[in-house]
C-alpha cells in the first residue's frame, strides 16, 4: 500500500542518497550488468547489421552530408524505408526487450542488500527465471511500443515514463498486474510528482555522464536507473500495511 502519511515524506535528499548507497554497494554487478548488456546488444548490432547489409550505407551517407544537411536527410529517409533498414530495427528492439528483464535482476539485488541476504551472481538474472521471462519481455514490449510513439514529441514520452516507472518492481514485488501497476503508479505520480520528476532528471543525467566523461565509467553509471527506481519505489510504497 502507498505511504500516505505527508509529515513523514521523506526529502529528495534522502531518497537520492539511498538510491547513491544501493549504487555503491553493488559496483561489481553494475558492471556486469553493462557487459552482459552491452556484450548482446554490440554482437546484435554487428550481426544483424551484417545480415541486412547496414554497414553499407555508410558509404552513401558520408557522401550524402558532404552535399548538405538537406541531401543527407533526404537520404537517410531513404535508407530507414528500406525493408532491410526496418528488419534491422526489428531485430534490434527484439534484442534490447530479450536483455529487459536484467534490470529486475537488480531490483532483487538490491532487496536482498536491505535484507542482509547474502548476493550471487544468479540474483542477476532473477529476471529470466520461470514465467518471469515471457512477463518482463511481454511488458517491455508493450511499453516500448507507446513510447516510441510518444518520443516525438519528448513532454509525452517523459510522462509515459513517469507513469510506468513502478510498474516493473510492482509487477515484481507484489504480483501485480501491468495495469493495475499503471494505475497504482498514477497514485503515486500525483502524490510525490516533484520528488520523481528530479529523481529521474537526476538519474537519467548520473546514467550517461560516465560514457561522456569517461568512457568506461559509463559501465558503471549505466545501470544507476534501477538503483534510483528501487529507492523511489522503496519511499513511495510500503508492501507491509
Amino acid at each position: 500500500m502507498m505511504q500516505n502519511k505527508y509529515p513523514q515524506k521523506p526529502g529528495i535528499d534522502f531518497i537520492l542518497k539511498q538510491a547513491f548507497f544501493y549504487w555503491n554497494k553493488t559496483l561489481v554487478f553494475q558492471l556486469m550488468f553493462s557487459i552482459v548488456f552491452f556484450g548482446i546488444l554490440l554482437t546484435a548490432v554487428m550481426l544483424f547489421g551484417e545480415k541486412y547489409g547496414i554497414f553499407s550505407y555508410n558509404k552513401e551517407l558520408q557522401e550524402a552530408f558532404m552535399q548538405g544537411t538537406q541531401v543527407y536527410l533526404k537520404k537517410m529517409e531513404a535508407i530507414t524505408a528500406t525493408e532491410n533498414y526496418q528488419m534491422f530495427t526489428l531485430a534490434i528492439w527484439g534484442t534490447t526487450a530479450f536483455l529487459y528483464p536484467l534490470n529486475l535482476g537488480m531490483f532483487q539485488i538490491f532487496r536482498k542488500l536491505d535484507l542482509k541476504e547474502n548476493i550471487v551472481i544468479g540474483d542477476l538474472f532473477a529476471g529470466y527465471n520461470g514465467l518471469n521471462f515471457f512477463k518482463y519481455v511481454g511488458y517491455f514490449l508493450f511499453w516500448f511500443f507507446i513510447y516510441r510513439f510518444t518520443l516525438p514529441t519528448v513532454v509525452l514520452a517523459v510522462i509515459w515514463v513517469a507513469v510506468t516507472l513502478f510498474v516493473a518492481p510492482l509487477m515484481f514485488f507484489t504480483n501485480k498486474r501491468i495495469f493495475e501497476s499503471i494505475s497504482l503508479n498514477f497514485k503515486a505520480l500525483k502524490m510525490y510528482f516533484v520528488e520523481i520528476m528530479v529523481c529521474v532528471i537526476v538519474a537519467f543525467l548520473f546514467k550517461y555522464l560516465g560514457f561522456a566523461l569517461f568512457l568506461i565509467g559509463g559501465l558503471f553509471t549505466f545501470p544507476f536507473w534501477n538503483a534510483m527506481i528501487y529507492s523511489l519505489y522503496k519511499t513511495v510504497f510500503s508492501e507491509k500495511s
